[in-house]
């Protein structure tokens, strides 16, 4: 029997064969040896996830999967969660596994029944530590019937629960390393002795199924890698994440603030507005530009618009739903209803599609209290939706302009940026040619890399995310671009064609900021809050050295305020050094010091400290000009290099 080993995986660059008898395991195929030495975590076989117990049949295409896999990652971080847990069960017997699934970022593992505190993370850690030491392999159990599963985990209704949940046609499994046992559809780790090393990062409350109504539990959240080096590694980039933490940088510069009286709903102070602008009026400068026309819908609409949408069946649960004079109403979660409605207003014709409508709407998603996480993770925010009507031959073109769109936006901010298709889940809707559109986003996409997620289309159409890649290297899904050919069929939607017949338009939805607050959290962090002049709320600060030069302080502030807006002078009321100080620490772009000497020209200092000497008023102004036209990331003074004494 003959199996291929996939290229992508192959140093020698061509499909590889190996013969094998029917039933082998994968993980006794051996690669072959162009392969690289990174250690095997997973495989892909038919593009299926599988671990080393999957049996091969004759033509099976097998894909090795590394550590630096995306999904060989998240296999070797959900074989971690089942160290945590089976280390927690030897230290608090009486402890109750729910579950433990891989993350963006490592693993979490949720307990019942196990009151902890920061200082018990050391001990677990420990005992980690030392379940690896021991080299257990993992054996996959796999469950003739549902109730003998049943039987083996009567001891813990969660894991009762979760079986009488799977339906009857489906296989039950289990994975066993030593004498700890949890119920789970893999794919593991072969052997935890790939697990170099393991870390505990916190505790925190959950409840179960998210359901605030449900048992509370306790979550543990750890990170694990195949070394020493790459744990070390992440550390340092986890001290580094925290010093931009956006939360953080919101409070010490003014920008933001959380309150619980208002959970999930940020509270922008005139700083942060300023920013929070300046991301509005460069996107509309943009919609203006490729003919977007822009609306606005109400906040609050009647529950039977949301369950003639479809989105009723898919997102109740995260919309904040209630009663008005006895009628059922909504806040919105998303603004694509509201727009239906708007097409609906008037007739159109071929001759006006492609139409594109656009609103930065004011939308509302109730969000586990847990999981807010500032600009991140909020219950009320404003996506930079757009809705674009149009005839199926306009498909390809449109979303090349959008994509061209987004080149513009990411590029003004400095951030890479990679994309991905997603097909049709397995229940998504029935209605529409699924095929032909996913097959039109492809086309559009062109020669542009991108990755395939098979399954993970939106319930109404296929669609292409796009991931940005900030300072740190780390990914945040922002826009969208997704086809719908459900919501104009539901609202009876149509234009008239050049034979003067009704059709129905295909829907596109798509932003590219995804929600602005939180693309101004993803800036914040990415700038580690020095934001560039062009975005930021403290330009330029001017700093009289006595009370005599304050005159012509306000003098030189009003001019520049032509170009910079945000241009302040700090009166003499605190010593110079102070004041430099807090120049420093807050982040100004640039600040003058305004004395005797300054009287024909002045210096100029950057927040990374360079100093230019002997500029007049007019050849800073006309670089601060530039600087802004142009969206610079950096300041010309700084490029240049300056005196720093």
């Amino acid at each position: 029997m003959k199996i291929t080993i996939h290229k992508r995986e192959c140093k020698c660059k061509h499909e590889c064969t190996r013969e094998v008898e029917e039933g082998t395991e994968v993980g006794s195929c051996c690669p072959c040896e162009g392969m690289t030495e990174k250690p095997l975590v997973a495989f892909l076989v038919n593009g299926h996830l599988v671990d080393s117990s999957f049996s091969l049949s004759d033509g099976d295409e097998v894909s090795f999967l590394s550590f630096q896999d995306s999904l060989g990652k998240s296999v070797f971080w959900h074989s971690s969660s089942h160290v945590l847990a089976q280390a927690v069960l030897r230290l608090w017997p009486n402890a109750l596994p729910t579950i433990g699934p891989s993350i963006d970022q490592g693993f979490y593992y949720d307990f019942a029944n196990l009151p902890l505190e920061e200082k018990d993370l050391k001990r677990i850690e420990e005992e980690m530590n030392r379940i690896l030491a021991e080299g257990i392999t993992t054996h996959r159990v796999l469950f003739p019937s549902k109730e003998e599963a049943l039987e083996k985990f009567n001891n813990n209704p969660y894991k009762q629960e979760i079986i009488h949940s799977i339906p009857d046609r489906e296989e039950i499994s289990a994975y066993q390393q030593g004498e700890f046992i949890d119920l789970c559809a893999g794919p593991h780790l072969p052997s935890l002795g790939v697990i170099g090393s393991i870390r505990l990062l916190k505790i925190s409350g959950s409840y179960w199924r998210g359901d605030t109504r449900g048992t509370t539990l306790t979550r543990i959240y750890g990170i694990s890698f195949p070394s020493d080096r790459e744990m070390e590694s992440y550390l340092v980039s986890l001290e580094e994440r925290k010093k931009r933490d956006h939360k953080t940088l919101g409070q010490q510069l003014d920008l933001f603030s959380c309150h619980e009286c208002a959970p999930g709903m940020p509270l922008f102070h005139e700083h942060g507005l300023w920013i929070w602008g300046r991301l509005v009026e460069m996107l509309k400068g943009l919609l203006s530009r490729d003919g977007y026309r822009e609306i606005r819908t109400p906040s609050m609409m009647s529950d039977h618009l949301w369950k003639q949408s479809g989105h009723w069946d898919h997102f109740r649960e995260s919309m904040y739903s209630f009663e008005v004079e006895h009628r059922g109403m909504a806040l919105k979660p998303m603004n694509c209803p509201g727009c239906m409605l708007f097409y609906k207003t008037k007739s159109w014709s071929y001759r006006d599609l492609p139409l594109r409508i656009a609103e930065l709407g004011h939308v509302f998603r109730y969000e586990l209290s847990g999981s807010l996480n500032g600009l991140f993770r909020a219950r009320s925010f404003h996506q930079d939706d757009a809705h674009i009507f149009l005839t199926p031959d306009q498909v390809k073109n449109e979303v090349q302009k959008i994509l061209a769109m987004a080149d513009s936006i990411y590029s003004i901010f400095g951030l890479d940026y990679h994309m991905e298709l997603s097909t049709r889940p397995e229940k998504g809707c029935l209605e529409g040619d699924w095929e032909g559109s996913t097959e039109g986003l492809r086309s559009a996409l062109g020669n542009r890399p991108y990755e395939v997620r098979e399954g993970e289309g939106a319930f109404y159409g296929p669609k292409i995310d796009l991931h940005v890649k900030d300072a740190l290297g780390r990914s945040w899904q922002c826009g969208t671009v997704q086809l719908d050919f459900v919501l104009p069929s539901r609202f009876g939607l149509h234009y008239t064609t050049p034979k003067g017949d009704r059709a129905c338009p295909v829907l596109i939805h798509r932003a590219l900021f995804g929600s602005v607050e939180r693309f101004l959290g993803i800036i914040i962090e990415h700038f580690a809050g020095k934001l560039p002049l062009w975005l930021s709320s403290r330009q330029v600060a001017i700093l009289p050295v006595a009370e005599r030069h304050v005159e012509r302080a306000q003098e030189l502030c009003e001019s520049i305020r032509e170009v910079c807006p945000r241009c302040e002078v700090l009166p003499p009321q605190e010593t110079l050094r102070r004041r430099i100080r807090e120049v420093q620490l807050m982040g100004w772009n640039y600040s003058l010091t305004i004395g005797d000497k300054e009287i024909d020209s002045i210096s100029v200092r950057t927040r990374k400290g360079n100093i230019t000497r002997g500029l007049s008023s007019e050849e800073f102004k006309v670089s601060l000009r530039k600087e802004v036209e142009e969206c610079s990331l950096h300041s010309e003074h700084d490029v240049k290099g300056g005196d720093t004494s």
